[in-house]
């Protein structure tokens, strides 16, 4: 696994301190993603897309969105033995530096996948898989310490049940903070009853339909407070519109918009939030700071196709905020506006770090072009001598290309095929 070079939490290191800062568990798909369709393909035609990258995602793309983030994150995923859980694995471990020690590979169980195709800044997705051979909780045993774990909330393996305790509630006990989410239930019953899992989390983190839905209210506000009586730390996204959060045990309450954004695919923004939100969290950050980090993560990566291929690292929201700053006074209210609310970013990123993660491309094509510029409908398109012959600028899925900028600098572009 590579070192992290750059560590937000370098000044609260112990030796005695947590092995990790994050835990998770969760379902590791592998995701293929089409960009530049035209249109969905009609029953029985074909049609080119002008973009393909391949990447692991599900709880992947919160693994990877907190580990470049400089975050130590170890997840515990079951893995099959297929080439694409070798490639999900390779990917999550050596160039995402994601601890796999709670992991483990089953034999004849294959890896779920999903094809994601974008359109028009929409996307449709097609998905097959099993559930894993076993339970997270069995699988894992005792977690390792660690500062925070993430959860989904789920009848499955539901938090707090009486005379069970499931793995996060083991690492709860052991020191961790809970930071708790819930997914889409597509049975429309939205039970308030999964909200009682909350009473062993320390954040709750819905985005506004889900929060509303399970709280019975009619405002993204209002479902806040409702959620505000049940966690010391409430955070309710809302898209475009920015995030709204209180954290009972400062006594603070905050909204803060989103940055404005031309989104291009919204895979894992929610992700990508809750690991900024995490990290701002565990630095003791006030809490407009952590929501307004939180979001600007999240813009960056809805500019970008693929999920976990476009998490941002530190890299990335330095080269984000030395342009906003360098417009400040010259480009407007709304730019003059976003200098004074990120003026925070100049204590964390007064440079460019050493060795900052940036956005990695992995794809068991080796490269990938998603977001490239369009190609000829129908035309394979034609690769440079770089590539062909396997030079500098061929991007693999292990690591970063043969001769980086710096060696520590863990960044693989995106090449054309």
């Amino acid at each position: 696994m590579s070192a992290q070079a750059y560590d937000p939490l370098a000044d609260q290191r112990t030796p005695e301190g947590p092995q990790f800062d994050v835990f998770l568990a969760g379902t590791v798909f592998l995701d293929i993603v089409f960009t530049g369709l035209p249109a969905m393909p009609a029953a029985g035609t074909e049609i080119w897309a002008d973009g393909m990258g391949s990447c692991p995602g599900g709880i992947a793309n919160l693994a990877i969105a907190t580990s470049r983030l400089g975050l130590r994150t170890s997840l515990a995923a079951a893995f099959g033995d297929d080439d694409y859980a070798d490639f999900c694995w390779r990917t999550l471990a050596e160039q995402e530096s994601v601890d796999l020690s709670r992991s483990r590979r089953f034999e004849n169980w294959h890896s779920p996948v999903t094809v994601s195709m974008a359109v028009d800044r929409d996307r449709s997705m097609v998905t097959h898989g099993h559930s894993a051979p076993m339970a997270a909780s069995d699988m894992i045993g005792a977690p390792p310490r660690s500062r925070a774990a993430i959860v989904t909330l789920s009848a499955e393996e539901p938090l707090g049940m009486p005379g069970k305790c499931n793995w996060a509630e083991k690492a709860q006990l052991d020191g961790a903070l809970i930071f708790a989410d819930v997914g889409w239930d597509p049975s429309g019953a939205w039970s308030a009853a999964l909200l009682e899992q909350l009473a062993v989390c320390h954040a709750f983190m819905p985005n506004a339909v889900e929060a509303m839905a399970y709280t019975g209210t009619d405002s993204p506000r209002d479902a806040l407070y409702a959620i505000a009586d049940r966690v010391p730390l409430a955070v309710v996204t809302d898209g475009a519109n920015g995030a709204m959060a209180i954290d009972s045990l400062t006594g603070e309450e905050a909204f803060v918009p989103a940055p404005r954004v031309t989104a291009l695919d919204p895979t894992g923004a929610g992700d990508v939030f809750g690991a900024g939100l995490v990290l701002g969290t565990l630095c003791g950050w006030p809490l407009a700071d952590r929501l307004a980090f939180a979001g600007v993560c999240s813009a960056l990566a809805v500019q970008q196709f693929g999920g976990s291929l476009a998490a941002p690292g530190w890299g990335d929201i330095a080269d984000w905020w030395h342009e906003v700053r360098a417009a400040a006074g010259h480009s407007g209210a709304y730019g003059d506006s976003l200098a004074r609310r990120y003026g925070f970013l100049d204590k964390l990123v007064p440079t460019d770090p050493v060795g900052a993660v940036r956005r990695a491309a992995a794809t068991i094509a080796r490269q990938a072009d998603v977001g490239m510029a369009p190609r000829t409908p129908g035309k394979p398109p034609a690769r440079t001598a770089a590539e062909a012959s396997g030079g500098p600028e061929s991007a693999t899925a292990d690591g970063p290309p043969d001769e980086p900028e710096d060696p520590n600098t863990h960044r693989v572009p995106a090449q054309k095929e």
